[in-house]
């Protein structure tokens, strides 16, 4: 009767196997549950912090620093371009550290971005460049998903793993909602507004979290990899496909929570309904679950394909709602735009290591592979929110309108369903090349 069995380096675990089914029943689920606990913990915060601009850049005008909307813009946009450059080197930091130590490291490294924050802000002559600066440095909250995927997958078998995933990704995507909806409510003051605050409310958070991850969660010495591992996942095509797709699902829900609140605030002012911008990456983050596991039940190949139909239809719903000046039309088409957004971040992230372990013969190369894959991608799918938000403040100051950027994102989508049907539901064509795919919950 094997259980987990950890080395005498404190919180590694040297015997770990999740898909025997007597193993994972007396041991391996409640030391999967407790990691993913704590993960979710981290994760979410580092979220929080990578879209504290979002919110921040709205009251800076209030605040009396007197900046353009492509200046606004690009406080909002550095954070994601960082953000998603760092997520690679983060995941291959928990195969070199291990997924407990790199997880309190990552979390203490927030401290730099909050306090960066709230020293620019108490100054009103902080020149610009130093806000460039200290937005950069939010990018670091943006690794910390890369790092936390890529270590819960080797906790859990492949029957659990989607929605695993999936839970820990709206766990850390739901820091996204806290932080646009706590944030204004924090730096209102009687007197005004107290920007100092957006940044200093998270220190005792970012402490809680460093400390829960040192002391409750583990690090698995099966999750240790080399480089060929992640070299063979390089060359993997499907690699480079799933990353594409994830610019089209994960791409738009981070490119749309960090620039919803300035879209609002600019294109709806008389609304003054700008701390609605919340609810999108409040459902956003908790349909995300529900595309892992209809991936798991369906097949993550044919709802990431409807996810991308679907994205259509609320893209033409927001267009719709520009054209007739409707609140409503516009904020619930977002809305929309959200939840599909994250039903295909989870099926996106399912396909990963079902992919994977239909195509690599070795189940432990296959998972080391996997976990690669979900790094690269992650990076690849943040960038999406970069261009996304960049796309909107051209449009804005080119043309007065967020119309030419919601068409070309519509083309887009369009051509991310081409490549999902090509690539994962065209069966011949895997007939001929990948026989066994077919039939990999993919």
């Amino acid at each position: 009767m094997t259980t987990a069995v950890r080395t005498p380096r404190r919180g590694w675990i040297d015997h770990w196997e999740p898909e025997d089914p007597g193993f994972w029943a007396r041991t391996g689920r409640r030391v999967a549950n407790r990691n993913l606990v704590f993960s979710i913990l981290a994760e979410h915060l580092g979220f929080s912090i990578w879209l504290l601009w979002s919110v921040v850049t709205v009251s800076l005008p209030a605040a009396g620093f007197a900046f353009s909307v492509d200046q606004l813009f690009w406080l909002v946009a550095l954070p994601t371009l960082l953000g998603s450059l760092l997520r690679l080197p983060y995941t291959f930091a928990v195969p070199r550290f291990g997924g407990r130590a790199w997880t309190a490291v990552s979390a203490s490294l927030l401290l730099i971005p909050t306090g960066l924050l709230a020293w620019c802000v108490s100054d009103p002559g902080t020149p610009y460049w130093m806000f460039l600066i200290a937005a950069g440095t939010a990018g670091l909250g943006g690794g910390n998903f890369a790092s936390s995927m890529a270590n819960i997958s080797f906790f859990y078998p492949e029957s659990r793993k989607g929605f695993a995933l999936g839970l820990n990704a709206a766990g850390g995507n739901l820091g996204v909602a806290v932080v646009q909806l706590a944030v204004p409510l924090v730096i209102s003051t009687a007197t005004g507004i107290n920007l100092v605050w957006a940044g200093l409310m998270w220190l005792p958070v970012i402490i809680i979290a460093v400390a829960c991850s040192w002391l409750f969660m583990d690090s698995l010495t099966v999750a240790r990899s080399d480089f060929r591992s992640y070299a063979a996942a390089i060359w993997q095509p499907h690699t480079w496909v799933m990353s594409f797709l994830y610019i089209g699902t994960f791409g738009s829900f981070i490119g749309y929570s960090a620039a919803l609140p300035l879209l609002i605030n600019r294109t709806f002012p008389e609304s003054k309904a700008g701390y609605f911008a919340f609810l999108g990456a409040l459902v956003g983050s908790l349909s995300r679950p529900i595309g892992g596991w209809l991936a798991d039940r369906w097949g993550g190949g044919r709802v990431t394909l409807w996810t991308f139909v679907t994205m259509g239809f609320g893209v033409a719903g927001v267009l719709a709602g520009l054209a007739q000046h409707s609140f409503p039309l516009f904020l619930g088409s977002f809305l929309w735009l959200f939840i599909t957004a994250g039903v295909g971040n989870g099926s996106t992230y399912r396909m990963i290591p079902a992919i994977f372990a239909a195509r690599v013969a070795d189940p432990a190369q296959a998972k080391r592979q996997a976990a690669a894959v979900i790094g690269i991608a992650g990076a690849v799918g943040a960038l999406g929110g970069f261009l996304i938000t960049r796309a909107f403040a051209m449009s804005l100051t080119s043309s007065g309108s967020l119309a030419p950027a919601l068409y070309t994102f519509l083309a887009f989508y369009g051509l991310c369903l081409a490549v999902t049907w090509w690539c994962y539901l065209r069966r011949r064509v895997f007939a001929l090349r990948v026989p066994s795919l077919a039939h990999a919950g993919v």
